[in-house]
């Protein structure tokens, strides 16, 4: 059993350089075209933007800034991860922040936010519904089906939720309760990856 990582109100070694994630609410939508998705904050400024690469053998999805810098790149740690994997690399340092670790399940889906050192677990997001989850991997018209999400701690107790919207596009938003030891930047790109591959 993995080891929860302690959270530290007074610092938070999980912050991306190139972003600064302050507000507890982002709206993150797709494009009508391919996996490239938007996020906003609360204001309605566009705080991320991401894009899958295409033709790629690992999966691969690079985030710019609001102004169009790089921010992080969230890129498979195998070949054509379906379940598995994902490391987020701060564009400014250059350093891994955090793994994003799908628990691949046909009833649920689980993601685990991890240290990249100690794999000691930051935070996990779990799908509210079995049901829609397993309707989302064996029919393909259930993921007009917007699905639900709560973000957890390390400790289990609940700090967030990531809700599904009816829309032409895939949107979702993410809202931080308490977020003290939940790095920001890894869930919102949690909300764009697991949109991504959850409806493949």
């Amino acid at each position: 059993m993995t080891e929860s990582f302690p959270s530290d109100p007074g610092t938070n070694t999980y912050d991306i350089s190139t972003v600064d994630l302050t507000d507890d609410r982002y709206e993150v939508k797709q494009s009508a075209i391919r996996n490239k998705y938007t996020v906003r904050d609360s204001a309605g400024n566009v705080v991320l933007q991401g894009k899958q690469k295409m033709f790629k053998l690992k999966e691969e999805f690079p985030f710019v800034t609001g102004d169009g810098e790089d921010a992080f790149t969230v890129k498979a740690g195998g070949i054509m991860d379906v379940a598995g994997n994902y490391t987020i690399t701060d564009a400014g340092t250059d350093q891994e922040i955090v793994v994003l670790d799908e628990d691949y399940s046909l009833f649920v889906e689980n993601w685990a936010i991890r240290d990249p050192d100690t794999g000691a677990t930051l935070a996990t997001i779990q799908s509210k519904s079995k049901l829609l989850s397993a309707l989302r991997h064996l029919v393909s018209a259930a993921n007009l089906f917007p699905n639900k999400y709560e973000i957890f701690d390390a400790d289990g107790d609940h700090v967030g939720d990531i809700e599904g919207k009816f829309s032409l596009r895939d949107a979702y938003t993410v809202s931080i309760d308490d977020a003290s030891g939940v790095p920001k930047e890894a869930v919102i790109a949690s909300a764009c990856i697991l949109d991504a591959l959850e409806n493949e």
